[in-house]
């Protein structure tokens, strides 16, 4: 969809949100752009966007081989949220947007805000199950695989 809400082909889009932007909303986007390819459409935001970008999230999926140090924390659009097929809450609570006919999913995934690499790790690695089950919920085959060392 574009960002006025009309179609443009079958690709689904999904918003992933939390309050600031820069861990858990960026992992997920960056799970979900590896995997999906040009499969689907992905967008982040958060509430309150931070400064910066958690340097221990963009660390831990550099590990993977994702690289997310290109993104920056910025808040949804209301055009965003209305063009998104589902729209993935992480903490944002009341905060968040809510529109009727989206697919709303909040998934409680501890913030990794100030989190060690073990912690966030583990964060990391909740979030790319809770992505690969979305994307196999909305029809899309991962393009790529990660290999673990």
């Amino acid at each position: 969809m574009n960002t006025d809400g009309s179609a443009t082909d079958a690709k689904p889009g999904v918003l992933f949100l939390c309050v600031e932007n820069a861990g858990r909303s960026q992992m997920a986007l960056g799970f979900f752009a590896h995997y999906a390819g040009d499969q689907a459409i992905g967008w982040s935001g958060g509430s309150a966007p931070a400064a910066a970008i958690n340097p221990v999230a963009v660390e831990v999926m550099a590990e993977l081989g994702i690289d997310i140090s290109g993104e920056f924390p910025k808040p949804w659009t209301d055009e965003i949220v209305r063009s998104a097929d589902a729209v993935i809450t992480m903490g944002c609570g009341d905060a968040c947007p809510f529109y009727p006919g989206k697919r709303y999913e909040d998934w409680k995934v501890t913030d990794p805000k100030g989190g060690g690499i073990e912690h966030v790790r583990g964060i990391r690695d909740e979030i790319e199950q809770r992505v690969l089950t979305l994307l196999s919920e909305l029809g899309v085959t991962p393009e790529r695989s990660i290999t673990r060392g």
